[in-house]
């Protein structure tokens, strides 16, 4: 089980990305955009660097929806490699079976 600490902060992360999700894609998309100014670039990406750090997706982390374990976790499912055997095995994710050969 992660600290409860660990997993309040992904939370409050996981707001403040969305929160600003809307804003950092127009930056982004001036910034890209080749018809943009070279002075309209620059505000851009001074901008874009004076938001929270926690803004940007690529600071949130994958955790277990049960545990809060941040390796080891599979997308598909939300869980951790763990929990998904246990889930698994109880036969509480349809159609996921234990492979036998």
């Amino acid at each position: 089980m992660a600290k409860t600490s660990m997993i309040e902060r992904e939370k409050r992360r996981a707001g403040i990305v969305k929160k600003y999700a809307a804003k950092r894609a127009k930056l982004k998309e001036l910034i890209r955009s080749p018809r943009s100014s070279p002075e309209a670039r620059a505000a851009a990406v001074a901008a874009l660097q004076a938001q929270p750090r926690d803004a940007s997706a690529a600071r949130l982390r994958n955790r277990c929806a049960i545990t809060g374990r941040s390796r080891g976790v599979y997308r598909k499912f939300g869980l951790s490699r763990m929990k998904i055997r246990e889930v698994a095995s109880r036969g509480e994710i349809p159609g996921l079976v234990k492979a036998s050969w």
